[in-house]
């Protein structure tokens, strides 16, 4: 059979395909686009040598076959190269096949510019993620091209294997895990790391084999006990087992900081069932059938405490649901098991294609327009990173209302995602009723209350524990947006407006600012006196520096109480560390503190002084 032979045939595979569930009006307008992708594509090789047309004709496969997609995305995947590799235009596709279509056709269209606005690729993801503030398709047929250009990529030069293999993990991946589509997610993300660490992924393939032939006697005497116990109680079902994939153990590796041999469960038990209606006692016969289940296992196998996860009350942001259990099999390992239905089933594999309620598609289309405004490509790509990549968490506020963030997202995400004021003013957190500081990571589950100050307001560190798109977007303006100092500060003497200063610039324009005292200082006037520079350097209202200082005292009744209480009430100062140790009735205190200005410290110092008993305070120059 010849190459057109074959791709004809793989073209009819597809109008089979589609034949069930469209009108015989958009089969005809299908076979009408392959017949146009083929005429327009004539002539053009892909890298293998064979005709470009294979390429859209398998992309259509995906498509109608994998994803189950509409009549115009199917056609906008046969078409989806026209504009950007022959001479057709948008308004040839559009006289053809309609203003749907070639929308679908325009947003998967890479854009030539004569120079881009951060990068190619940047802006390449940019335009995707903009597409979806119209029509979620679009993704879909980028997706599907995305997933047949891997599948072939051995064709390609090694460095270009790396670029694709690059994007596709970083950007393509994690979209498609967040739309839901866990088959296509998990076959990118295994043939990304394939094409990118060849001798790793080869060593961990053949190491997962050993453990499938290692554990296939007990796994299968587990699975078939399974299956009586869902034939002696009538419930429709089949069982299958599924062995995570080299991508998915090594990042456990990564992220446990462990070996193959101590990743925990190197693969799952799946149970899809039928939901027995008639023995449903509410209008839920899925959770009624999945709880019954669960009833029957753990009649006869050992639940792990704590292992339960009820996703069919509580579905991942993308619609997933189950029912996650792990019990104890007849050779002593715990086996981790899915109950599912088969519409849960179904969706889980379709994601975003299966009709989702329009809450869900709403704050995706949010999230990635938020992404796709972002006013930098540094930010641009964080923004991906940190929305995309992460699964789903859902926490609660005091009330119930479900809040949900990615995984890894701390007190002050939540306080962010709740209201942006509330965020910018937010003091501390109450999670499960203990307080905690804002950086308190979240987890599935947690009721969170966040506590706020009028005077509280977004710091520089925020930035170190904000996880979010959303949190690090607000907190990136609101301090760009205040005065910035033209000057950074010697790590060595920590100099304090007031103090008696001095500059020096750098090469690269940078003034750092020493006190006149401090021992770098006077080098560097030694070696480069011409880069000496004068330094208006003066408090600021908003503006604090971190102080310690060292107090020694003869210990008394109340001495701890009265020094607080003279930085408390006296002078209106924070604490951020207070240690202290006492030897013979000698009281050493170490106090970290920030002030504004020498003054202010001055101050601070000479009233503490004065309380009884107090014999030494002084500065105690150390890093902070």
């Amino acid at each position: 059979m010849s190459d057109m032979q074959s791709i004809d045939a793989a073209a009819r595979h597809v109008f089979e395909v589609c034949e069930p569930r469209v009108t015989p009006e958009d089969l005809q307008r299908i076979k009408d686009a392959y017949e146009f992708a083929k005429m327009a594509h004539e002539g053009q090789k892909r890298n293998t040598g064979e005709p470009y047309i294979m390429h859209p004709v398998a992309v259509a496969a995906i498509a109608a076959e994998e994803l189950e997609l509409d009549a115009n995305t199917i056609i906008a995947s046969f078409l989806h190269d026209v504009v950007e590799d022959t001479p057709y235009t948008i308004e040839d596709i559009r006289s053809r096949f309609g203003d749907d279509v070639a929308f679908l056709v325009d947003v998967v269209t890479k854009r030539r510019k004569q120079a881009y606005e951060y990068t190619k690729q940047v802006d390449n993801y940019r335009q995707i993620l903009e597409s979806v503030h119209f029509d979620i398709r679009a993704l879909l047929v980028k997706l599907s091209d995305r997933l047949h250009n891997m599948r072939t990529l051995d064709s390609m030069r090694p460095d270009k294997q790396m670029k694709i293999a690059g994007e596709t993990d970083f950007f393509y991946a994690p979209l498609a895990a967040r739309l839901g589509l866990y088959h296509v997610k998990t076959e990118m993300e295994n043939l990304s790391f394939r094409f990118r660490c060849p001798k790793e992924y080869e060593v961990l393939e053949q190491k997962i084999e050993e453990e499938r032939q290692r554990t296939a006697a007990s796994v299968k005497e587990f699975t078939d006990e399974i299956e009586s116990i869902m034939k002696e109680n009538g419930i429709p079902a089949r069982v299958q087992v599924r062995y995570r994939r080299p991508y998915s153990i090594w990042r456990t590796m990564r992220e446990q900081n462990c070996d193959f041999s101590h990743v925990d469960f190197k693969h799952f038990v799946r149970i899809i069932y039928t939901p027995i209606q008639e023995w449903s006692r509410s209008s839920d016969p899925e959770k009624d059938t999945s709880l019954f289940i669960y009833s029957c296992l753990t009649g006869r196998f050992k639940e792990r405490p704590g292992s339960v996860s009820n996703y069919i009350d509580n579905p991942k942001d993308n619609g997933y649901q189950s029912f996650h259990v792990r019990l104890l099999n007849r050779a002593g390992s715990w086996e981790e098991l899915h109950i599912a239905s088969e519409r849960m089933h179904r969706n889980a594999r379709l994601g975003c294609v299966v009709e989702r309620g329009e809450t869900w598609l709403e704050r995706f289309k949010t999230v990635l327009q938020n992404i796709a405004e972002s006013g930098d490509g540094f930010n641009f790509m964080e923004g991906v990173s940190f929305s995309l990549y992460n699964e789903d968490i859902l926490a609660f506020t005091p009330k119930g209302k479900g809040v949900i963030l990615p995984k890894g997202a701390t007190a002050l995400d939540f306080a962010f995602e709740v209201h942006t004021e509330i965020g910018e003013h937010a003091k501390y957190a109450r999670i499960n009723g203990i307080l905690k500081p804002l950086r308190t990571e979240l987890h599935r589950g947690d009721c969170v209350e966040i506590g706020t100050a009028e005077d509280a307001s977004p710091k520089p560190e925020w930035l170190e524990f904000a996880k979010t798109y959303k949190a690090r977007r607000v907190l990136h303006d609101a301090l760009r947006n205040r005065a910035k100092p033209g000057y950074t500060l010697c790590h060595e003497c920590f100099p304090l407006p007031g103090d008696e200063v001095i500059g020096f610039q750098n090469e690269d324009g940078v003034v750092t600012v020493h006190s006149r005292h401090c021992p770098l200082a006077i080098k560097l006037a030694s070696e480069n006196g011409n880069s000496i520079v004068s330094v208006d350097f003066h408090p600021e209202p908003d503006r604090t520096f971190p102080v310690r200082i060292r107090i020694v005292a003869i210990d008394r009744y109340h001495l701890l109480r009265d020094i607080i209480d003279c930085f408390v009430e006296d002078q209106h100062l924070s604490m951020d560390r207070l240690t202290t140790s006492t030897q013979d009735d000698i009281v050493e205190c170490i106090i970290d503190f920030p002030v504004h200005s020498m003054s202010e410290l001055q101050q601070t110092m000479m009233s503490i002084s004065r309380i009884s008993g107090v014999d030494e305070v002084r500065r105690v120059r150390a890093k902070l």
